[in-house]
């Protein structure tokens, strides 16, 4: 498998994709309508723990499922198992959807990591606030999934004045979790602006 271009950037192929061709035209049409675009570059790591922020409203499931589609890049992220029911069971499984117990919240992360470890390529989408109102600082969950599957963060940012996806490079992990989560908070917050900014 070669390395394609779309939305003007050099997708890399060793990557997980998905999706049809249908589905690839929906989301860059739909994305294309509302305005959005998408910049940036894609990892080529096989494996990525990508949180997408600053996460403060129901529209940035929406714009980033989009540009997931139009790019054809297979992101799975957590759900918590009683969601997965009929008739919604199907489709939140050809989504990306992971089912969790998350009563069960100190085993996330070695559920997690295990589910890294079962995959060939697998990149794992969450939001590092864990809710969309204001947090103080967010959640290190993220943090100590990528340090146990041994897999590199990065980020997928909304900037709503823009109506951009932001797509960054790989952020290094040199500092211990609480202290990580806080640069990582700051630099999102200084570079982008949430649909609900008060709330970031």
């Amino acid at each position: 498998m070669q390395d394609e271009v779309i939305l003007n950037m050099k997708i890399p192929s060793t990557i997980p994709r998905t999706y049809s061709r249908l589905a690839r035209w929906v989301g860059k049409t739909c994305l294309t309508l509302m305005g959005w675009q998408v910049k940036g570059e894609l990892p080529k790591a096989k494996k990525v723990v990508f949180i997408a922020a600053p996460h403060t409203s129901n529209w940035d499931f929406v714009v980033a499922m989009l540009a997931i589609m139009a790019i054809g890049l297979r992101v799975s992220f957590l759900m918590k198992k009683e969601a997965f029911i009929w008739p919604f069971k199907s489709l939140f499984l050809w989504l990306g959807g992971v089912p969790v117990d998350r009563s069960q919240h100190t085993q996330l992360v070695d559920h997690t990591t295990n589910w890294f470890n079962d995959q060939e390529s697998a990149w794992m989408g969450l939001a590092p606030e864990g809710t969309r109102k204001k947090v103080d600082a967010y959640k290190t969950g993220f943090i100590r999934i990528a340090r146990a599957a041994n897999v590199p963060v990065c980020f997928m940012c909304w900037d709503y004045p823009s109506k951009t996806l932001h797509l960054e490079p790989c952020w290094e992990l040199t500092q211990d979790d609480a202290t990580e989560a806080l640069a990582i908070k700051k630099h999102i917050s200084k570079h982008y602006r949430g649909r609900h900014s008060c709330n970031q």
